[in-house]
């Protein structure tokens, strides 16, 4: 008999599970849409390894009634940020492992993700698997992105900042509209945005 064969886009989540068979594949991380609507600007993206991703359906059987349906998820790859302090680009690595129980209905995944720590998804048999995993994704990403150490000295540009302005002079105003400092002058990161859109 022919295996069946399962689409990623549209996949009967009962069957895959209880096929026991593994899914896997591997995209650019241009090719995930909401991932890509935050790509750093000026990222080298031909150079981020591609997110590959492993799917497989596990079975837990119980004492009284049919088993319980699990998805044993994974992905790794790499992502493209504005880091928060230099406004650079900055690489970094992403990765999931994870494991969801399908019941039912959505009725039955409501009651049981209240009661429990386990994340719990309503079988169908036209599932996303891709929306599913770019979802783990994005829930993955650091909250503030950043260099271990950036390509530019933000804190040598602040103190030549402060410094450019002799002892018994006034610091220029920030012109209306600019972003300040508590002193009163152009804020640096601001100078930094203001160069990096120049350059672009």
């Amino acid at each position: 008999m022919k295996a069946r064969t399962f689409a990623p886009r549209k996949l009967d989540m009962a069957a895959f599970i209880e096929s026991g068979e593994e899914m896997s594949g591997a995209m650019p991380v241009q090719d995930w849409p909401r991932l890509a609507e935050d790509l750093a600007k000026d990222a080298d993206v031909a150079s981020l390894k591609p997110l590959a991703w492993r799917a497989q359906g596990r079975q837990v059987a119980q004492r009284i009634g049919g088993p319980q349906l699990w998805l044993d998820l994974s992905a790794h790859g790499e992502i493209a940020r504005e880091c928060q302090r230099c406004l650079h680009a900055v690489t970094l690595p992403l990765s999931i492992e994870t494991s969801i129980r399908f019941v039912k209905d959505e009725a039955a995944a409501a009651e049981l993700d209240a009661d429990c720590d386990d994340d719990v998804l309503a079988l169908s048999r036209q599932f996303d698997l891709q929306e599913l995993i770019e979802d783990e994704l994005i829930m993955a990403q650091p909250i503030v992105p950043r260099h271990d150490q950036c390509p530019t000295d933000v804190a040598a540009l602040m103190n030549a900042e402060s410094e450019a302005v002799p002892p018994g002079h006034v610091a220029p105003a920030a012109q209306p509209g600019e972003a300040t400092t508590a002193s009163g002058k152009p804020n640096p990161f601001a100078v930094l945005a203001s160069l990096k859109k120049d350059r672009s």
